[in-house]
């Protein structure tokens, strides 16, 4: 078995290729079967057929069926072994379809996956990541569309990462596939093949015209627990993650707030003291998330922002949320939340 405990320097001075957000996966993947043996991948289709979103396309020639491989029907029985092979020294990166399908394996993500290393008092840990397309993009309705990351985040023992470009993609794997923690990877499909700005159902522009599309070739991570300031601003505090991080963006260009947009990047353990530090310094907080907003995971940032900057808050806190109900097939826009209703919510702040 391969020595985890120690630490992996990143290499330097690379050569970068410009990728698309499933591209960039892939190579993560890539790179992980190639560094470390004990690296396997396995899911519905994710061998021969190389993924529903096509991102393990072609490991499985390279590397062989037993270390890239399908398995059955059965999330349940794909989560277990995973736990059983992370704890026996592996590190699987699984895939679930699709975000919507996890529910059958809530069993062994909670009890088992997320629980092992504190149940055993460290003698075993669970070091897996679960990869799951999230969220709106395909018009796949209410069982192919959802954005349940706070069911994951507020589960002891679990890991929530959600990131936004190319980039962050590859590098956040990476290091989601060393981490001895397991790991709920989430990737939101419209952001698959380009960065998203609210008003159209395809990518406004390709990812190669996007900076964060340049992805160096070999090894290197992101910070699990670290957001990043995509749009630095001193009026207000936007507070998002995944596709929303770019209608953000939009929205403080259209209405012309200076707003401070944060990509949380990792949902769970959060970067509290870059959330904190931006807030205090604006005095105002909007929070913006694709999934439904009752005990969606904003409310959880609207707490720890009451909590922490009461003080400071010079306006109420704002939500910008999916609706409550299933995600509509044939009404995916009136459900999400685009630029008008993020603009909408800068201006009201503004005006307190």
């Amino acid at each position: 078995m391969n020595d985890h405990n120690n630490s992996i320097k990143p290499e330097t001075a690379m050569a970068t290729t410009t990728m698309t957000m499933i591209q960039a996966l892939r190579s993560a993947m890539d790179v992980m079967l190639e560094r470390d043996d004990d690296v396997v991948i396995y899911g519905q289709d994710v061998g021969y057929f190389g993924g529903v979103f096509r991102c393990t396309e072609g490991l499985q020639n390279k590397y062989g069926k037993s270390r890239v491989f399908d398995a059955p029907i059965s999330e349940s029985g794909i989560v277990g072994t995973a736990v059983g092979m992370g704890a026996y020294g592996l590190r699987p990166v699984v895939e679930i379809q699709f975000a919507d399908y996890f529910y059958p394996a809530s069993d062994q993500i909670v009890s088992e996956m997320a629980r092992l290393r504190y149940r055993s008092a460290g003698e075993f840990i669970a070091p897996l990541t679960l990869r799951m397309p999230c969220g709106g993009g395909i018009y796949g309705g209410q069982t192919h569309s959802q954005s349940p990351e706070a069911m994951f985040t507020q589960v002891c023992g679990l890991r929530t990462v959600m990131p936004s470009n190319p980039y962050d993609a590859k590098g956040l794997l990476i290091a989601s596939i060393e981490c001895d923690d397991p790991v709920i990877f989430l990737e939101p499909k419209r952001l698959y093949n380009g960065p998203f700005d609210g008003h159209h159902d395809r990518p406004v522009t390709p990812w190669s015209k996007h900076p964060q599309s340049a992805v160096p070739d070999g090894y290197y991570t992101v910070p699990l627990d670290k957001a990043a300031i995509t749009r630095p601003g001193n009026d207000v505090t936007v507070l998002t993650y995944g596709t929303t991080v770019y209608v953000a963006q939009v929205a403080a260009e259209e209405t012309g707030v200076d707003a401070e947009v944060i990509d949380l990047r990792s949902l769970w353990p959060l970067d509290l003291e870059t959330i904190v530090e931006s807030v205090k310094k604006t005095g105002r907080c909007v929070v913006v998330h694709e999934a439904t907003r009752t005990c969606g995971f904003g409310a959880e940032l609207v707490s720890l922002v009451q909590e922490h900057c009461f003080h400071h808050l010079e306006a109420p806190i704002e939500r910008v949320t999916g609706w409550d109900t299933p995600y509509p097939h044939a009404q995916e826009w009136a459900y999400f939340p685009g630029p008008s209703r993020v603009g909408a919510a800068l201006k009201r702040v503004m005006e307190v």
